[in-house]
């Protein structure tokens, strides 16, 4: 702890600590909810909770900047609840267990919060400090984000008052963003009627595990090993060579996380045992060489486990396979003006095959509303063929970029004369809450920006702590720089 209160700036490593300390996984969020509107009132600000969920707070103008437009701070107060394989690391009652590696912010085993615990902290940090000089200012600490973006969706009109809105959720310092993908979660479910196991068959659980799994959005370019279009190669191999049936898959469990692990369960004759895990071994071989520049760890371990009683019919097993096969993963298309940024993906993100049920889980990305449908439309035509029902959910729209934007031009100025050197305008693949709160307040003048970040959505998780004291520096500097009304 006291490494980390030693870090500059203290007033938002102190609060980024707090924050470490009070649970807050999506979906579990009553006691981040009731630190922050607690704190607010403690800081002296307005501080109240609306009917999403979101917390606001307001803190009025310093004296004779009345007239400055109003600002909006923006964060959201969950965090991605990952753990490592090892760790009994409790979300809804434990605290998370930051240390420091050399320039690195890391978490013990699970994924550190920084996701927008930065950000949150630094809006804490300006609420908190009667020395700042600035317009009006509000803070706008939304619910649920990484599981759909809940919060700024059912966001309330007319409940905010600021001019500009600094989105602080960004990840690589010196890189301000200025444009993002839309999204939407597409789920296939079928429900079928199990069949007895064979009384002679044996059971083997395949587990595949080791991936760097990563940020659906950030990092879908990457290349990296998704566990379950891993895991369906070696469980068709299975089917085909050694008479294997499908009793249980259950791989992934974020919707906005690429899976680094999957486990099988299948059932086979005995005498096939030992040719399954000489498959599992040549896949073992086949992976390494082919992530080789990716992937280090890549484990696939093939054991006996206890008979299941049931399994998946034939017919309804093949149709699975066939449909996670024929799923699109990962990049379709890059944004042909901006040719570095992925414009188009999918991540099949989670796949749950067990007592009469199926159900597999995509959160598909696009910058473009027509490209958007089209990959809706192509996984719902793989899912149909299989006759599974797809529905749609969560649906939010991309952000334009406004390179005219009058805040980036400010942020840009105030950078260079800080720094010495041009900041970098970009456009992300990762979804924002802008595109959902411009859709409310289109009058916005909107840029994103955060100290960097690696790996969020993972247990390898960081944050690059000098980087943190710079991008307080030009956030106090913006805010007492914003233009009149």
């Amino acid at each position: 702890m006291n490494e980390i209160l030693n870090l500059k700036p203290e007033c938002i490593w102190k609060n980024f600590y707090a924050l470490t300390q009070v649970p807050r996984p999506s979906g579990h969020l009553e006691k981040i909810q009731s630190f922050l509107i607690n704190f607010g009132r403690e800081a002296g600000v307005e501080s109240f909770l609306d009917s999403a969920g979101n917390v606001v707070w307001r803190k009025p103008a310093s004296p004779g900047m009345e007239n400055r437009k109003g600002v909006i701070l923006q964060a959201h107060m969950d965090m991605v609840p990952q753990k490592s394989p090892e760790s009994t690391h409790n979300f809804e009652t434990d605290p998370i267990e930051p240390w420091i590696d050399g320039e690195w912010v890391k978490a013990k085993g699970t994924t550190l919060g920084a996701d927008d615990g930065l950000g949150v902290a630094a809006i804490m940090a300006v609420m908190e400090d009667k020395t700042l000089v600035h317009g009006p200012v509000e803070g706008l600490i939304t619910a649920d984000e990484e599981t759909g973006m809940y919060g700024a969706n059912d966001l309330p009109e007319g409940e905010l008052n600021g001019d500009i809105l600094l989105n602080l959720d960004s990840e690589t310092w010196g890189k301000f963003v200025i444009g993002s993908a839309g999204g939407i979660d597409i789920t296939a479910t079928l429900d079928y009627k199990e069949v007895a196991t064979d009384a002679d068959d044996t059971a083997v659980c395949i587990t595949l595990k080791g991936l760097r799994g990563g940020h659906s959005g950030l990092e879908i370019h990457e290349g990296r090993g998704n566990a379950n279009k891993l895991m369906v190669q070696i469980v068709r191999q299975a089917i085909e060579e050694c008479e294997a049936r499908l009793a249980s898959w259950h791989g992934g469990n974020m919707r906005n996380a690429i899976p680094f692990k999957a486990e099988t369960v299948l059932t086979l004759p005995k005498e096939n045992v030992e040719t399954l895990k000489e498959i599992c071994d040549e896949w073992l071989a086949t992976f390494r060489d082919e992530y080789k520049t990716i992937e280090s760890g890549i484990e696939i371990i093939c054991e006996e486990t206890a008979a299941p009683a049931t399994e998946v019919p034939v017919e309804i097993q093949d149709n699975l396979i066939n449909a996670i096969y024929g799923c699109h993963n990962g990049v379709i298309r890059m944004i042909p003006s901006y040719p570095d940024v992925v414009e188009t993906s999918s991540n099949l993100a989670i796949i749950d095959i067990s007592e009469g049920k199926a159900s597999m889980k995509i959160l598909a990305r696009s910058s473009r509303e027509d490209m958007k449908d089209y990959i809706v439309n192509t996984l719902q035509s793989c899912f149909n063929m299989a006759g599974m029902k797809v529905e749609t959910s969560g649906s939010y729209g991309g952000w334009d970029p406004n390179p005219d934007s009058p805040i980036l031009k400010l942020l840009e100025q105030e950078y260079k004369s800080l720094f010495g050197s041009d900041a970098i305008e970009q456009v992300d693949h990762a979804g924002l809450e802008c595109s959902v709160i411009l859709g409310k307040y289109p009058h916005l003048d909107v840029v994103s920006l955060g100290p960097t970040l690696r790996s969020p959505h993972t247990t390898t998780e960081r944050a690059l702590w000098t980087t943190v004291e710079p991008f307080w520096q030009l956030l106090k500097q913006v805010l007492e720089a914003v233009p009149v009304k």
